[in-house]
């Protein structure tokens, strides 16, 4: 019986946190390094340490920019944006990695330990910044991607604190919005029987869902990064799950509009095609 809650429960965290990229979306001519709109580059070693990595990362190397991080973090181990940025790196590397596999930091779930350990390293650090609360939420995500089915329902409280935290600090934060739409989404599909089970048989609750404020979180998403590839797939995913299929057409459709601007952005497009064939073959059968 708990099988197919299981699967529900993890597409949750397979879709959930999708964007260790977030930091990569400034202008640093104009706000300072990426990330950080507000430091500047002082001529220390840390700050060219951290415009080094974010060179690094932006040109898809996050091997390398996760030295120059760890440098940062042993001459100021409280440097908040090192941390958080190395949390981002160690989830990029969890990603990357295949279920089986093993590199040099162990398995894909010690990578996103790593990660939320440096994630609550940089809450500590600076609990009044946005990315801190972020990237433990993604952690946690990916965390319980790989957990039993009641951790996941522990987690996803967890989650939910912590993306209301980011948003709560800054509101501008569309990736956040992002993370909270599909949030919303994937715990409104459990569905009342589904919760009804978990009730009996693990004595837990399951968050309640709502596809509208799903839709309300990512149109918020696009209106702050209306070039973000991700917030329009997913807004497609949720009107599909309302049924509003000319809504997941016109935002499926639109996808094929914007630059590549992130490592997965290929493969979101792909996804959106995909999906554009199913509402087809719907229309159709």
């Amino acid at each position: 019986m708990i099988r197919p809650l299981r699967f529900s429960l993890l597409l949750l965290f397979i879709s959930l946190v999708v964007l260790p990229e977030a930091f990569s979306n400034a202008d640093q001519t104009q706000r300072g390094r990426v990330g950080c709109p507000h430091c500047r580059n002082n001529g220390s070693e840390v700050s060219l340490l951290l415009q080094e990595a974010d060179d690094l990362y932006s040109s898809f190397k996050p091997k390398e920019a996760l030295k120059k991080l760890l440098k940062v973090i042993r001459l100021d181990s409280q440097n908040y944006e090192g941390l958080a940025k190395t949390s981002r790196a160690y989830i990029d590397f969890g990603d990357m990695m295949q279920e089986s596999d093993v590199n040099g930091e162990g398995t894909k779930l010690e990578q996103y330990l790593i990660a939320e350990k440096y994630a609550r390293m940089a809450v500590k650090s600076n609990p009044d910044s946005t990315w801190g609360h972020f990237y433990v939420a993604t952690s946690l995500g990916k965390i319980a991607n790989q957990s039993s089915t009641s951790r996941q329902i522990d987690l996803s409280f967890e989650i939910r604190e912590a993306i209301k935290k980011a948003i709560a600090l800054d509101p501008q934060n569309g990736f956040a919005y992002h993370v909270y739409g599909v949030w919303h989404r994937k715990l409104a599909e459990i569905g009342q029987m589904g919760r009804v089970v978990v009730s009996w048989i693990l004595w837990r609750s399951v968050p309640q869902g709502s596809l509208e404020e799903s839709v309300d979180y990512l149109k918020k998403a696009i209106s702050l990064n209306p070039k973000a590839i991700s917030h329009r797939l997913e807004l497609g995913r949720t009107y599909m799950a309302i049924g509003q299929w000319d809504l997941a057409r016109d935002f499926l459709e639109s996808v094929q509009e914007l630059p590549v601007q992130f490592s997965d952005d290929s493969i979101k497009k792909k996804e959106a095609i995909q999906l554009l064939r199913e509402i087809e073959a719907r229309d159709h059968g």
